[in-house]
């Protein structure tokens, strides 16, 4: 396959009471950015044993705290100034965005994504929670994250009426969870503080 979509991993510096703050109520600050490092480490060797490209889109810190932690070899690159929507715009093309919270997330699913994208110019992940764990362009591609509600149930159908309005037919891949609320943790013990 050529001209492989370059996976970015959006990810935030793991510093207690900043990180999946909606499992602090159950967990307290240190618990949850404990389960937020399990999962963020979680990602990165699903996205190298995946073999496509990747980076890291970081916040909360700069690439060499990053680099430390999560190994020299893992291109950072700043998620920069602005909401989700100008976040998300600024990821490279072809490529493919996932946050680093989906314990589902398998490398050949990965590869099924960038598989995908030679079909079709968008691919779409969807999450069971109305948002998606992955979204992935073949061109940049800005209008898929213009107007949307982020962190809300209507995330989905707003990129597929996006989509739409845009004549694009999005491949579908598989449904998955991700771990925003400690009920999310139930079928996944093994990242639990």
């Amino acid at each position: 396959m050529s001209n492989l979509p370059t996976v970015s991993i959006f990810a935030r510096w793991p510093e207690a009471g900043k990180a999946k703050t909606r499992l602090i109520p159950a967990f307290g600050p240190e618990g949850a950015v404990a389960v937020y490092r399990k999962l963020l480490v979680h990602t990165l060797e699903i996205v190298r044993a995946s073999g496509l490209p990747f980076e890291l889109r970081a916040t909360g810190a700069g690439e060499a705290e990053f680099q430390e932690w999560l190994g020299s070899d893992v291109p950072v690159a700043q998620q920069g100034d602005g909401d989700l929507t100008a976040k998300l715009q600024r990821a490279p093309a072809p490529g493919m965005a996932i946050g680093s919270d989906c314990p589902g997330l398998t490398p050949e699913l990965l590869q099924d994504a960038a598989e995908a994208l030679t079909k079709a110019p968008v691919t779409i992940g969807p999450a069971s929670d109305g948002g998606y764990w992955l979204i992935g362009y073949s061109e940049p591609s800005p209008w898929l994250f213009e107007g949307i509600a982020w962190s809300t149930d209507a995330v989905l159908p707003a990129t597929l009426a996006a989509c739409q309005a845009h004549d694009v037919a999005p491949a579908m891949l598989p449904e998955l969870s991700d771990v925003d609320e400690p009920r999310d943790l139930d079928d996944w013990p093994e990242f639990l503080p």
